[in-house]
């Protein structure tokens, strides 16, 4: 699957916490570095908690502020690009299919040429409704590039879906995985208080490893202008991740899909 290189690009993030807190610092500086308009849109509706500083990308004097606002704000300024972000839960088709909508951004400042720009959402969220969110405005798209990541407490899976003229050129996670689009979720701000509490174990290592690959990802369409892998499975135990590569059928089985 090829990518022009010279478009620019729009990023849009779900989720800023265990797997999004890690992407957004090698995201923002392979973006930093590439020689076209960036834009990169972070969202998330959490507050950074004490528990949250172990595992998540978050120190001490951050707690009490909305993850998103951090993220965006700290390394936005360290690269020196725009900070935007969504103190909120993104939970609404109308939303989420107004963020990622392509705008036409000339390619410099005195340029003639206005291309649309290439709208890529990532996925970092812990719930299936959101994820569920994602795949109806996915599948309703003229463009997109969907790169969602989930994983357990060792294993874990990054799918990238494409759409490209209206079609589907790459299954997205829940076409993939097809648990994912059971209505069993729910989305964050429908949760109890108990029932926010309660997660699936996960660990450090397995929200880098998942982060790692979607900045692999990024990396592959925005620099080298294709990929090759439709997805990819993990184990942090066995130090592995296993590709699907572009013409085989085989799909990797058994992976968790929960924690983000």
């Amino acid at each position: 699957m090829r990518f022009a290189l010279e478009r620019p690009v729009k990023i849009v993030m779900l989720g800023a916490g265990g797997t999004g807190g890690h992407i957004a610092p090698h995201l923002y500086r392979l973006l930093h570095a590439l020689d076209r308009p960036v834009k990169v849109i972070i969202a998330d509706g959490d507050l950074v908690e004490e528990k949250n500083l172990v595992r998540q990308n978050f120190i001490a004097a951050d707690l009490g502020k909305n993850k998103a606002q951090v993220l965006a704000e700290r390394y936005a300024s360290a690269f020196g690009m725009e900070a935007q972000y969504i103190p909120e839960f993104v939970e609404s088709e109308e939303m989420l299919s107004e963020l990622v909508k392509p705008e036409s951004r000339p390619v410099w400042m005195d340029s003639e040429k206005y291309p649309q720009e290439l709208p890529i959402l990532i996925g970092a969220v812990d719930n299936n409704r959101s994820r569920q969110l994602c795949h109806q405005v996915f599948r309703k798209s003229e463009e997109l590039v969907y790169i969602d990541s989930g994983n357990g407490e060792y294993t874990g899976q990054v799918v990238c879906g494409i759409r490209r003229g209206g079609r589907t050129s790459y299954k997205p996670v829940g076409e993939v995985y097809p648990d994912v689009l059971d209505r069993t979720d729910k989305f964050p701000t429908e949760l109890s208080c108990a029932e926010a509490a309660v997660s699936a174990p996960q660990s450090i290592t397995a929200n880098i490893m998942a982060a790692a690959a979607v900045v692999a990802y990024i990396y592959n369409i925005l620099v080298l202008g294709s990929i090759e892998v439709k997805n990819v499975t993990f184990s942090t135990r066995t130090v592995n991740l296993k590709p699907v590569l572009s013409g085989k059928r085989k799909e990797p089985e058994n992976q968790k899909r929960k924690a983000a």
